[in-house]
């Protein structure tokens, strides 16, 4: 429950408050970035909740905007958190971008999702799809607007009426790999990060049946798994989906919103190899040059193909003149990152390839300025394939209709935030020291 919510600049000025209970004042909006900045002094972590003076305050950052909200007593702190990141999805998706400028030239509309997204300090409405039915931009509009019954109904994710004539639902399975990789060329951390993205385009008000080859299903119905049950982990649905049937029988059952919308996420802390292998030797000429050898390696099958792979390998700050020979693909320098990048369109299971690059130096150089070397990252996406073996046993289309509809499936393995090796190797001379 909160008493006021607002959206402030990073100089903790307001830009616009919504005041839903009388007992917090709106000059502790004030005191929220001194506070902040105290923390910061003191080297004190910054949590998203802390309390102070008896008011607790309840923070998220987005861009160059900070949402706030205030509240008093022992409110639910991951409910109103939760409610600061839907309210920030919402607002991005009447104004594609949320920052300083488009607050500032969208005062109205906010003021009206405002009262609509919060009630007394509680939180109502938060789907877009629905807001945007009766909440439009176009203001100069005089006419008496009527919420949608959705707003009251059960299902308040999706309106009553809706018609296709060709009814079909896309499933994606989009799974992004996390891993560490030292010097010796150990894996020292590894997680799989998944996401089940539908888009959904059925006519009525349908049920949907999702099945997984889910471990802990397999285990409580005493059923046999034909292949390989995966244990799922830190999983988070969209609020369409019924727990209760989830927790009774590990049935994914759910009338699905209007459009595109993120299902499920889930996490794997399970071992993971590297996907793609990189490795690089660095051979340093006296200070005048250095020279590097790039090797990559698919570490899949031969019936998967990488696409669209970027190798960033990490070169010196005040390198220049770069000189490339790449066995496949096109390598370039870039500055900016301190980093060349070695760019492979498809990337066969199992293939491996060489590529050379030369830096010029300058002349004058700190011998005793020790080199901190960045690790190499890598960006990839293989298509039809998951490392985690996660499966769509099936997915079934219910509608009192009874008309047919086509489910499509995907599934989709790419590079997670952070896919890192570090294996560049300093070498007193190259292997197979070829002139660029």
């Amino acid at each position: 429950m909160a008493s006021l919510v607002a959206i402030l600049d990073l100089k903790g000025k307001p830009l616009i408050q919504r005041s839903y209970r009388d007992d917090v004042p709106p000059s502790y909006i004030e005191r929220f970035l001194p506070l902040i900045l105290e923390f910061e002094e003191e080297e004190t972590p910054v949590t998203p909740c802390f309390t102070h003076q008896g008011i607790n305050y309840l923070h998220i950052r987005h861009s160059n905007l900070y949402l706030l909200a205030l509240s008093k007593g022992n409110s639910n702190a991951a409910e109103i958190i939760l409610f600061l990141q839907r309210l920030c999805s919402v607002l991005i998706e009447y104004f594609k971008e949320l920052e300083e400028e488009s607050i500032r030239d969208n005062f109205v509309i906010i003021y009206e999702l405002l009262d609509e997204v919060m009630d007394f300090g509680y939180p109502q409405t938060t789907e877009s799809k629905i807001l945007q039915e009766y909440i439009t931009q176009e203001s100069h509009k005089l006419d008496a607007v009527t919420a949608p019954p959705a707003v009251t109904n059960a299902v308040s994710w999706r309106s009553d009426g809706i018609r296709y004539r060709k009814n079909e639902v896309f499933l994606d399975v989009v799974e992004s790999v996390n891993l560490l990789v030292n010097a010796s060329g150990n894996v020292i951390r590894s997680e799989i990060l998944g996401a089940v993205k539908m888009k959904c385009y059925l006519s009525g008000m349908p049920e949907l049946r999702l099945g997984l080859n889910d471990k802990v299903m397999f285990e409580s119905t005493g059923r046999a798994s034909r292949g390989k049950a995966i244990e799922m982990e830190d999983v988070k649905f969209h609020q369409c989906v019924r727990l209760s049937r989830f927790e009774n029988d590990r049935t994914i059952s759910f009338i699905p919103p209007d459009g595109e919308f993120e299902l499920m996420s889930y996490r794997l802390s399970t071992p993971v190899k590297p996907l793609i292998w990189v490795e690089a030797s660095v051979e340093n000429h006296r200070g005048t040059r250095v020279e590097y050898m790039v090797k990559v390696k698919a570490q899949f099958k031969r019936r998967s193909n990488a696409n669209n792979v970027e190798i960033y390998v990490p070169v010196p700050d005040d390198a220049d003149t770069p000189k490339f020979r790449a066995a496949t693909g096109t390598a370039q320098y870039v500055p900016d990152k301190s980093a060349f990048v070695w760019k492979i369109k498809q990337l066969g299971g199992s293939r491996e390839f060489l590529m050379r690059a030369q830096f010029g130096l300058p002349s004058v150089r700190n011998t005793e300025e020790v080199e901190r070397r960045a690790p190499i990252s890598v960006k990839f996406e293989i298509p039809y394939f998951t490392v985690s073996g996660i499966q769509v046993r099936y997915l079934k289309i219910v509608e009192k209709s009874g008309y047919q509809a086509l489910p499509w499936v995907r599934y989709i393995t790419q590079h997670g935030d952070d896919y890192s090796l570090r294996t560049v190797v300093e070498k007193g001379s190259a292997p197979g020291n070829v002139p660029i």
